[in-house]
């Protein structure tokens, strides 16, 4: 935002050079990249983050620089001269989106003369680098940098019916713009219409059609509010960059606009002549609530690490407009105190609540140009930047204290580079899910889940209570982007329901702001539990192998198995069982699942545990056994047993009869179809044999492998392959 000091003249009293003003701006919060001068001017380009739209002005710089300085703000005056015929009589206007526009005004100045701006108006236009085009054109841009509301003009003869509809656009409707830009929209594009068809883009730039020019000599001023998100993303798909588009993707000041409108109609008669319609068209269908912000001033102090005294946190305050007042005033004060007025009347409350060990909080009004301000913590930075950061003390030297590696988060760790080793890739989900996956994973219905009330997220606002969802959704994403073979994992809070379910939230909260949920009365939150899910699209066995060594890493000794389970989200379901407590489930993921993802061609794997459970079998002591300094004889057999026998169960009957020489058992694969008989499979395992105090003989190991061979044949009917 390029600053003209003799323009900011107009506006506020400056008795300081420009770089005074910009370092006063600079510790305000709005740093100045550079200055130049012209002539007896000079001309300060400040930057403006983009949650303070109301800084792209210069009533908006002025008014910063009067909080800080304590002089006086000087608004513009405006005097209209309207004629006979009322407003009305020209144009209608109709809101079609509510949601995308909250507010629309438009006026009418007739028998204007349409020709070159008068110098003045030109050179300030130019002075900070915009072109001057006509009288009518240069008083909306003069009002847009003025005020921060972008106005705009249409030759009214050119609006078909006199109809202003501000609509969505209509698949195949095309508008060239003021620029000669040829823009093809689309059904999410918030547009203005008239009769006919689009004659600008929202926000962003009017149409070629109904410009004004020589010709114009009766204009529609248009004012309006429109929806910071459509704005940008309408301006990005368009590649259509304009000073409005930028004022508005950073939020306008909606009560604002009439004002704003009166101004642009007064400038634009005094130098394109004409009159103004008597009254205005405003359509306002959703006035904002007025927001209150409460700041506590032990708060106050313990966030900043120093101590601002009472009066200067109210008067800081007061000057930006927050009009403070405490929460609760003592209505026995006597009656000569509340004689006092203002800051002073409200200071010694204070000092006489901090004598008796009160707790101050004081109330602000937010006021409607500060978009940003929610929450308390922004009350505190406002206080810091005008109370001066220069104030908070610093010390040559930094002490830092050396803190434990917490335990949980090196077991995250840990875990987290055991699955890298193993292929797999962490993410990181949004903790909130919607209606149709979440049924997917649970038994119970939405209202189960622990909802939040969020404008900006129509229907992902279900707090997840399993991680599968999002993990199979980052699936589809890869697959979509032909990354495959894929396999992830997150570790993440999940949300269990425990007792009745709570309402939605009923508090909305800022867009683009992640909700806090609250219970309602009656109603107990759910159980917050920390889960680790993994999904592949490789086979269930690779997936239970990752599991299995993934407990083993955590625990040398623990014992792990997987009992058959029926999941809701699973064809073939388990229960991973360790130590005999069953600490997550897997499975092979369903048909109706994979659909709904449109991971058709894939059948994924998935598996859940729960952290906390993985946490205990931290045993934190590792034992360890010397190198074998006798060698291992293998043997592998293929045994044919029923279809319906399980490893578990073969498991079993070899251990039933192995002797303490037998070391490992490893499962090698199955093989149906050939000779083997129909609802019989062969399955192959491997034996390793050792014995750590001298060597095998294969004859001992033939004894030991034909004992086994008839354990497995009395517990599991098993028979040996020898074909």
């Amino acid at each position: 935002m390029k600053i003209s000091l003799n323009w900011l003249s107009d506006y506020i009293e400056i008795e300081r050079s420009a770089d005074q003003i910009a370092g006063i701006l600079s510790d305000l919060g709005l740093p100045c990249e550079s200055i130049k001068y012209f002539g007896d001017d000079a001309i300060i380009d400040v930057e403006v983050t983009s949650n303070r739209g109301d800084c792209l002005s210069y009533i908006g710089i002025a008014r910063e620089l009067a909080a800080a300085t304590g002089r006086v703000l000087k608004a513009p005056a405006v005097e209209l001269d309207e004629s006979g015929r009322d407003a009305a009589e020209f144009v209608s206007v109709k809101i079609a989106e509510p949601d995308l526009c909250s507010r629309y005004t438009a006026r009418i100045i007739e028998q204007v003369k349409v020709g070159p701006s008068p110098g003045w108006l030109r050179k300030r236009l130019e002075t900070v680098g915009m072109r001057s085009v006509n009288n009518v054109v240069d008083a909306t841009n003069y009002v847009m940098l003025e005020t921060g509301q972008p106005p705009h003009a249409f030759d009214y003869k050119k609006i078909a019916e006199g109809k202003i509809i501000v609509r969505k656009a209509v698949a195949g409707e095309r508008i060239v713009s003021i620029d000669g830009t040829q823009c093809d929209l689309d059904t999410d594009m918030l547009i203005i219409a008239d009769g006919r068809g689009p004659v600008a883009i929202a926000g962003i730039m009017g149409g070629a059609d109904t410009e004004v020019s020589e010709a114009t000599t009766t204009v529609l001023l248009e004012d309006a509010h429109f929806e910071p998100v459509s704005v940008r993303t309408t301006s990005r798909k368009l590649s259509l960059p304009s000073e409005a588009a930028f004022r508005f993707e950073r939020t306008v000041d909606i009560e604002a606009i009439e004002n704003a409108s009166r101004r642009t109609a007064s400038l634009i008669a005094q130098v394109a002549g004409g009159k103004v319609a008597k009254g205005v068209i405003d359509i306002y269908p959703q006035k904002p609530e007025k927001k209150e912000v409460t700041l506590r001033l032990s708060r106050l102090n313990k966030l900043l690490g120093i101590e601002v005294p009472s009066e200067q946190a109210l008067k800081i305050l007061s000057a930006l407009g927050f009009y403070p007042r405490l929460k609760s005033e003592d209505r026995s004060r006597k009656s000569e105190d509340r004689q006092q007025t203002g800051i002073e009347y409200q200071a010694s409350l204070v000092r006489r609540s901090s004598g008796e060990g009160g707790s101050i909080e004081i109330v602000c009004s937010v006021p409607s140009w500060r978009s940003d301000i929610y929450r308390e913590a922004d009350l505190v930075e406002e206080v810091a930047r005008l109370y001066s950061y220069d104030k908070i003390p610093t010390e040559r030297k930094i002490k830092i204290e050396v803190v434990p590696v917490d335990t949980r988060h090196k077991l995250s760790l840990s875990i987290g580079a055991y699955l890298n080793s193993c292929g797999f890739y962490e993410t990181i989900n949004v903790g909130f899910v919607d209606g149709s996956v979440a049924g997917l994973f649970t038994a119970e219905d939405a209202g189960k889940h622990l909802v939040v009330r969020d404008v900006s997220s129509k229907s992902a606002n279900l707090l997840r209570q399993t991680l599968i969802g999002s993990l199979l959704g980052v699936l589809k994403t890869n697959l979509n982007a032909g990354n495959l073979p894929c396999r992830v994992f997150e570790i993440a809070d999940t949300f269990v329901p425990h007792g009745p379910a709570p309402p939605p939230c009923q508090r909305p909260v800022a867009a683009g702001r992640r909700p806090t949920p609250t219970g309602g009365a009656g109603g107990a939150l759910p159980t917050e539990k920390t889960k680790l899910a993994l999904v592949c699209d490789s086979n269930f066995r690779d997936l239970r192998g990752v599991v299995e060594g993934l407990i083993k890493s955590i625990d040398r000794a623990a014992r792990t198995i997987f009992t058959p389970a029926e999941l809701l989200w699973a064809q073939v379901g388990a229960q991973v069982v360790v130590n005999g407590q069953t600490i997550g489930t897997a499975g092979i993921v369903s048909q109706r699942v994979r659909e709904k993802f449109d991971l058709k061609q894939l059948t994924p794997c998935a598996a859940e545990l729960d952290f906390e459970r993985l946490f205990a079998l931290q045993s934190g002591v590792v034992k360890v056994r010397p190198i074998p300094r006798f060698p291992a004889i293998k043997r592998d057999l293929s045994i044919i047993v029923d279809e319906d026998i399980r490893w578990a169960d073969i498991v079993a009957a070899v251990s039933k009869k192995a002797p303490g020489e037998l070391e490992y058992i490893r499962f090698v694969g199955i093989y149906r179809g050939g000779t083997i008989p129909t609802g019989r499979k062969s399955v192959t395992l491997t034996l390793t044999f050792r014995d750590w105090d001298g060597t095998l003989t294969h004859d001992m190991v033939d004894r030991f492998q034909a004992e086994i061979v008839r354990g497995l044949a009395e517990s599991v009917g098993a028979k040996l392959r020898t074909v």
